[in-house]
C-alpha cells in the first residue's frame, strides 16, 4: 500500500504534490524509528533519559505533521507550513542527539531523521 496512492486518488486532488506526499511518508516513518530508538534506550545500561526525550518528542511532532500533510480536504497553508518547518527543526534536534551516541539504533535514528528534516525543507515551498 502507498500513502502516494491514496493522497492521489483522494476527489479534492486535481495535483498531486509527490514532494508533500514523501514528507508525509517520511515523517510517518521517522515517528516510529524515534519511538523505536527511545524504547531501545531504556534497554541501554547507560543514562540515555535526554536521548529518550528528544526521541519521544521528536515521533510526537512527524505524527502530528504526517497527519496534518495527508489532509487535501480544505486548506490550511499557513499551519501546514509551520508543521513542515517545526518537525524539520525538531528532526535535527533528535539526530543531533542521537548523534552523541554509539549505539546502532542512535545513529540509524538520527540518520531518518536528517531524511525526514530535508523532505520536509523540500515541501515547504510547494505548499500553495
Amino acid at each position: 500500500m502507498s500513502i502516494h496512492k491514496m493522497i492521489a486518488l483522494h476527489p479534492d486532488v486535481d495535483d498531486f504534490n509527490e514532494i508533500l506526499a514523501t514528507a508525509a511518508r517520511h515523517a510517518m516513518f521517522c515517528a516510529e524509528m524515534c519511538t523505536s530508538c527511545a524504547d531501545a534506550c531504556v534497554a541501554e545500561a547507560m543514562d540515555m533519559r535526554q536521548c529518550i526525550r528528544s526521541c519521544l518528542d521528536c515521533a510526537d511532532v512527524c505524527t502530528a505533521t504526517a497527519r496534518l500533510a495527508v489532509r487535501r480536504t480544505g486548506q490550511n497553508v499557513d499551519a501546514l507550513q509551520m508543521m513542515l518547518e517545526t518537525c524539520a527543526r525538531i528532526c535535527d534536534l533528535c539526530a543531533e542527539e542521537c548523534s552523541r551516541h554509539d549505539h546502532e539504533h542512535c545513529k540509524l535514528c538520527a540518520e531518518m531523521c536528517r531524511e525526514c528534516a530535508a523532505d520536509c525543507r523540500a515541501a515547504i515551498p510547494t505548499i500553495l
